[in-house]
């Protein structure tokens, strides 16, 4: 009886031993005798306890923050930079043999990958060709960790700080290419407005009754505020007083020409009109 409860106790052991479960985003690595034999897909695996060793190895992409890394830019500009990269193991045998751990190596070779492809490039080109950069060292590190089995699917900067110097130096730029756009088009505007105002004095010139019906405008809108004070033009005045003057003249031709017009033959003393 007793010897019956023993086999039971060890066959249930050997089983538990034997039988294998990987699961469905893993493949397993067997290795018989210390050699590898194959891998094994997702489900039940029954292997040979004492003699075969299964390593599952996880196929789902791993995300990886890059720490911040201290780096001089081509224009000798102290920055802080920090990165993510994301990658997954696509040969889970070259991955458990080729190196001890992936991951570690991956986060490793990816600093000094950051440290170089940013140190190329100046701080302008850092700040605004993020893309770039970040494909320069995806490639990089595609290249690196092939024989790992691993690839490397994403890399984006992440943060990148600027001393404090830097920083007020770049606003005072920002600042000064703002007013230099202000000034430029306040010019266009003076040009733009100088133009049409040349049009203007050539039609003014072509018809001078246009201008004395602008003033005339002119007067209309002081006298919405219902100002006291009306202030002529002095092109107005100068108007006015040739309309006196025409007057003038019309009135005295007109008393010239009554004076001969006679009445029932005889001519009306001057007088009398």
């Amino acid at each position: 009886m007793w010897y019956l409860l023993i086999v039971l106790v060890v066959l249930f052991l050997l089983a538990s031993l034997a039988v294998k479960v990987v699961k469905q985003y893993e493949k397993g690595v067997l290795f018989r005798l210390g050699r590898v034999i194959g891998t094994r897909p997702a489900g039940l695996t029954v292997i040979i306890p004492f003699v075969d060793v299964l390593n599952r190895v996880s196929l789902r992409i791993v995300t990886m923050p890059i720490q911040s890394q201290g780096i001089i830019t081509r224009d000798n500009v102290s920055v802080d930079v920090s990165a993510v990269a994301y990658f997954r193991v696509v040969d889970a045998v070259k991955s458990v043999v080729a190196i001890e751990n992936v991951g570690a190596a991956i986060n490793q070779i990816a600093q000094t990958t950051l440290r170089k492809v940013v140190g190329q490039h100046t701080l302008d080109e850092t700040l605004s060709e993020t893309d770039r950069i970040n494909i320069d060292i995806k490639t990089i590190l595609d290249v690196a960790t092939e024989d790992w089995g691993v690839e490397v699917t994403l890399v984006e900067l992440k943060d990148i700080q600027l001393p404090e110097s830097m920083k007020r130096a770049m606003a005072r730029q920002a600042e000064a290419e703002r007013e230099k756009r202000a000034k430029i088009i306040a010019a266009e505007g003076e040009a733009l407005a100088a133009d049409a105002l040349g049009s203007a004095a050539d039609i003014m010139m072509a018809h001078p009754l246009a201008l004395q019906l602008r003033n005339l405008q002119t007067l209309v809108e002081l006298g919405v505020d219902k100002n006291s004070t009306v202030v002529f033009p002095a092109p107005l005045m100068s108007t006015i007083g040739e309309l006196g003057t025409f007057l003038a003249r019309e009135n005295k031709a007109a008393a010239t020409t009554a004076a001969t017009t006679p009445v029932n033959g005889k001519l009306l003393p001057t007088t009398a009109l």
